[in-house]
């Protein structure tokens, strides 16, 4: 039977493949984001933002000694999730990660979608803004066609509509759709092909969550019972395999919330249902609702212990504008 082994967790930004000189400039582009959610859940343009800011405290969090610093951990830590997963030998990867409209439109937007096709396109990215002539990092510029588990994903739908999950399935990506990827699967799980999966391909499943785009975003409890019926999907598969489950995204922002953050982790190391529940839920829509996918690989891995590699509030911006970074792991 599968064996579920280990469980991953790893903010996506762009913001990660900065470099530490580049983080004021993406600071800036935050004054034109009209919804930024302020640490007290109320949603509004920067300048107002701004007037509700902390900005003492905040000036200390943006100098370039912390930027610097700051960057640094986070390759750090992506190195060590790297590594981790491959010392696990596993065999195959589930991913959970937010499609933000890149495949999943509104034409059709499942809470819940699985992908089981045999492979899936990973779009190349542009170089991007640089740093002078630095250039962003890890950016694979390439389009790659990477395998997928057509079988376990499709065992994992039927399983997972037996637990009564109305689960969304898709066994190709379409490129006339429009999306902003045209036909590739979306940026949380090109993140953990550009960064994670630096010594070879491992085949994945993708699962999709609709985190972002009311009004069908799941509640944490139905993400954490998703976790739980993942595993026993995985679990009742009769291939003798080693899986690991990974979350992409998270954690707050696009405002840091540090109050937010160790609410979520606290909950999550406790595995506790209720705490999850009681997370403020008008603060973990735009990118915080990306703790949802951490969520779901806190379901699946109650039988792990969680590991917080390394908590990583990135501020950019003297408004607190910029994004948490998260990196755990679940053995």
């Amino acid at each position: 039977m599968a064996e579920l082994v280990l469980g991953l967790a790893s903010s996506h930004s762009p913001q990660l493949s900065t470099p530490a000189d580049g983080w004021a400039g993406r600071g800036e582009r935050d004054k034109g984001n009209p919804e930024l959610i302020g640490t007290d859940g109320i949603t509004s343009n920067y300048e107002d933002l701004l007037e509700r800011a902390d900005t003492g405290r905040i000036a200390n969090e943006i100098t370039p000694e912390k930027f610097e610093r700051r960057h640094h951990q986070n390759q750090k830590a992506i190195a060590q999730l790297s590594e981790k997963m491959y010392d696990a030998r596993l065999d195959v990867l589930v991913m959970v990660g937010d499609d933000q409209q890149e495949y999943l439109l509104d034409d059709n937007m499942p809470a819940f979608c699985i992908y089981w096709g045999d492979k899936v396109k990973v779009s190349g990215h542009e170089a991007g803004p640089s740093t002078g002539n630095r250039l962003l990092i890890g950016y694979n510029t390439e389009d790659q066609h990477v395998p997928t588990d057509a079988s376990l994903g499709r065992h994992m739908i039927e399983s997972l509509m037996d637990e009564e999950f109305d689960v969304g399935r898709s066994s190709f990506l379409d490129p006339s759709k429009g999306g902003r990827t045209k036909g590739g699967i979306g940026h949380a799980f090109a993140y953990v092909y550009n960064r994670l999966m630096t010594e070879g391909i491992i085949t994945a499943v993708p699962v999709m969550l609709n985190t972002y785009y009311p009004p069908n975003q799941p509640t944490p409890k139905r993400c954490y019972n998703l976790g739980r019926a993942l595993r026993s999907a995985i679990e009742s598969w009769p291939q003798d395999i080693r899986v690991g489950i990974l979350a992409s995204g998270g954690l707050s922002h696009f405002v840091v919330d540090e109050e937010l953050d160790q609410q979520a982790l606290a909950a999550m190391k406790a595995k506790s249902v209720d705490q999850l529940m009681a997370l403020p839920r008008e603060r973990i829509n735009s990118g915080s609702s990306e703790i949802r996918n951490w969520m779901v690989v806190t379901g699946a891995t109650e039988h792990l212990e969680m590991n917080v590699v390394d908590y990583v509030p990135c501020y950019r911006s003297p408004a607190g504008t910029g994004c948490a970074m998260g990196f755990a792991t679940w053995s």
